[in-house]
C-alpha cells in the first residue's frame, strides 16, 4: 500500500537513506530529567522522546499554522459521539527498535501499544505531571489488533492534538516490565532514532533506527543523517564558543550573546553571513512566568493580606529589565497566557499587575507588613517574612536571581536564593514543595486549552506548578473543555485570566525569540511551532 501527505512531501518507498557519517551535534542548556514518556514534563527530555517513540499522529512539517496528519495512523481519526468516541487505524508493518528484550524477533507495532501506553499516565504509581491530558478517557478499546476506539467522558474536539503529543508515543510493555525502574535510560520505540548512549546530565547520542519504516520526502528517505549528539552545556558562554568554534551545528539559546551576531532590527550580522552561518528567527509559542506556591504558609492561600504580598513582590519586579538586561532585547513582553500564534490568544489584552514599587510598598504597609530596624519586613503576627526563590546554579540563572534582589529590595523583602540542578527542581515542584519560581512552558499542541489547563486545580503536581485550586477558575475552565475555538471559549478564558490575576498566582513576563542559529552544513531546517526535535527532517553536507 503506497500512502501520498502531499503536504509533507512523504511516500513509502525507497532505501534507508540515513548517513552514520552525518551526525548533528546539538546542546541543551539544562539537564535532562529521563527518557519514559510518561514519567517527564520538561522540554529537554520531551525532544529526545519525539525523536524516539511514535504518536499515532504528527505535524505536517511545513505547513503553517501548525496542521495534523497521521504518523503511525492510516488516517486521521474519525470523531463521533458529537466528539466522544474517536477511533483510530494504526498502520500494519511499523516495528520497534531492535532491543534485547524482544529476543530477536521483530516486534510489530499494534493498537494495543497505545492502549496500553495511555493507561500508564493514569497510573499512580508512575505520577506523571501530564495524566490530566488522559483523565477525561471513560474507556480504551482494541476491536482488533490494528483499531483504536477511545471515548471520553465528555465531547472534546480537541483530543486529536493530544494524540499528536510527543509524550504519547507507544512504548512497549514487554520493555518497560524489563527495564522497569530503568525505562528512563532504556527508551525502546519506534521512531526515526533510538538511543545509542547515555551519560546522565552530560551526553546523550542518538542513532537512526535502522529499523524505521521507509517515509521519503522529495525523493530521500529519512532521517537523512546517522545520529545526533546531545550535550549538556548550562552556560550560554560555552555554548557560543563551541558553535564559534564549529563544535555544534545548531544553536538558539544564546539571549545573552545575541547582541554579538544579531542587529538591532532582528537581522544576522554580516559577519556571520560571509561565513555561511544561517538565522532562523521566530517567537516561540511558550509564556514565561515567575509562579508563588499557593500551598506555601508564607506566601500561599487566599486571605487578603497573602494576595497583598504576592501583588506587591509581582509589582516590584521589573519585567523590563529581564527583557533588556537579561534577555538583551530578544523577547517580548507577555500579557496573556495564552501565546501569539496560539488558538486563544488575545492581542488586545493588558495585564492588570503593573511594575509599581511604590503602590507595592504602601500595599504592604496597608496588610501589616511593617519594616523593623534592619530595614526588611515582617510578617504582621511580627514573625520573619523570608522569600525563597529557586533557580539553577547556571551563570544565566545568577542574573535572575540579582533581579529579583534588587526587585525585593525595592521594598523591604528579605530573599533567599535557594539552589538546585534543573531536574531536582522540577521534582520539587511536582511536589509543590517550592514557595517560588521562574517557569516556562512551550505549547504541546497550538491550543489555548494547554495553557489554561496550567492553572486548573485538579493540575497540582501535575503542570498546575503553582499548586492553585480556584472554585471559580475551575468551573469556568471546566466549561471551556467542552467549547471549540471561539469567541464563547475566548470570554471565558479572559475571564480565567482575570481570576488569576486578581489572586495573583503568576506574573506573566515574556516570550523569547528563538535565534536559530545553522553552520553552513546544516540543510532543510524550518522551526516547527510545536515539533522539536527537526531531526527527521534535517540533512547535513
Amino acid at each position: 500500500m503506497r500512502l501520498l501527505v502531499l503536504i509533507l512531501g512523504i511516500t513509502i518507498t525507497g532505501a534507508h537513506g540515513a548517513d552514520p557519517s552525518k551526525i548533528l551535534r546539538i546542546t541543551f542548556q539544562a539537564a535532562e530529567t529521563g527518557f519514559d514518556p510518561v514519567k517527564v514534563s520538561d522540554y529537554y527530555s520531551g525532544t529526545v522522546i519525539e525523536a524516539i517513540f511514535d504518536p499515532l499522529l504528527t505535524y505536517a512539517y511545513l505547513a503553517r499554522p501548525a496542521k495534523l496528519v497521521p504518523n503511525t495512523a492510516a488516517a486521521l481519526p474519525q470523531i463521533t459521539d458529537n466528539g466522544r468516541t474517536y477511533r483510530v487505524t494504526v498502520k500494519p508493518g511499523i516495528h520497534f527498535a531492535d532491543d534485547p528484550v524482544f529476543k530477536g524477533h521483530k516486534r510489530e507495532l499494534t493498537a494495543l501499544d497505545y492502549a496500553y501506553s495511555f493507561r500508564r499516565f493514569l497510573e499512580p504509581k508512575n505520577r506523571s505531571p501530564y495524566a490530566f491530558l488522559f483523565e477525561g478517557i471513560a474507556g480504551i478499546e482494541t476491536p482488533d489488533r490494528f483499531t483504536l476506539l477511545i471515548r471520553l467522558k465528555q465531547p472534546d474536539f480537541n483530543f486529536s492534538h493530544v494524540l499528536a503529543f510527543s509524550l504519547s508515543g507507544a512504548v512497549a510493555r514487554e520493555a518497560i516490565e524489563h527495564y522497569g525502574d530503568e525505562s528512563a535510560a532504556k527508551p525502546v520505540g519506534s521512531g526515526p532514532f533510538r538511543l545509542k548512549s547515555y551519560t546522565r546530565s552530560s551526553k546523550i547520542v542518538l542513532e537512526a533506527n535502522p529499523g524505521y519504516r521507509e517515509v521519503m520526502r522529495n525523493g530521500e528517505r529519512l532521517p537523512r543523517i546517522g545520529g545526533v549528539e546531545i550535550s549538556i552545556m548550562e552556560e550560554t558562554q560555552s555554548r557560543w564558543l563551541a558553535f564559534q568554534r564549529g563544535d555544534t551545528d545548531i544553536e538558539y539559546q544564546l539571549a545573552e550573546v545575541a547582541p554579538t551576531f544579531i542587529t538591532a532590527d532582528g537581522r544576522l550580522k554580516p559577519e556571520f553571513a560571509k561565513r555561511g552561518i544561517q538565522l532562523e528567527r521566530t517567537v516561540d509559542p511558550e509564556i514565561i512566568y515567575l509562579y508563588f506556591n499557593m500551598q506555601d504558609k508564607t506566601v500561599g492561600g487566599l486571605a487578603k493580606e497573602k494576595i497583598a504580598l504576592r501583588r506587591a513582590i509581582a509589582m516590584a519586579y521589573k519585567v523590563e529589565d529581564q527583557i533588556r538586561i537579561i534577555r538583551k532585547g530578544q523577547s517580548i513582553r507577555a500579557q496573556y497566557p495564552i501565546p501569539p500564534g496560539v488558538a486563544g490568544h488575545d492581542p488586545e489584552y493588558r495585564s492588570s499587575i503593573a511594575h509599581d514599587p511604590r503602590a507595592a510598598n504602601a500595599l504592604l504597609d496597608r496588610f501589616g507588613y511593617r519594616k523593623g530596624a534592619d530595614g526588611y519586613r515582617r510578617l504582621p503576627d511580627g514573625g520573619p517574612l523570608v522569600i525563597r526563590y529557586s533557580s539553577t546554579p547556571s551563570e544565566r540563572d545568577r542574573q535572575f536571581d540579582e533581579l529579583m534582589k534588587r526587585s525585593l529590595d525595592s521594598i523591604g523583602v528579605r530573599l533567599e536564593i535557594h539552589k538546585e540542578r534543573f531536574p531536582e527542581l522540577i521534582k520539587l515542584e511536582n511536589q509543590c514543595r517550592l514557595m517560588m519560581r521562574g517557569a516556562a512552558w512551550i505549547a504541546d499542541y497550538p491550543d489555548g486549552d494547554n495553557f489554561m489547563q496550567l492553572l486548573y486545580g485538579p493540575n497540582s503536581g501535575q503542570s498546575n506548578n503553582a499548586c492553585y485550586r480556584s472554585a471559580e477558575y475551575d468551573r469556568r475552565y471546566e466549561k471551556s473543555r467542552l467549547l471549540p475555538h471561539g469567541p464563547e471559549r475566548d470570554r471565558l478564558y479572559r475571564e480565567m485570566t482575570r481570576i488569576m490575576e486578581t489572586d495573583t498566582v503568576w506574573l506573566l513576563t515574556d516570550s523569547r525569540f528563538r535565534n536559530v542559529l545553522l553552520q553552513p552544513r546544516v540543510k532543510g531546517f524550518k522551526k516547527h511551532p510545536v515539533l522539536h526535535a527537526e531531526w527527521l527532517y534535517i540533512d547535513l553536507e
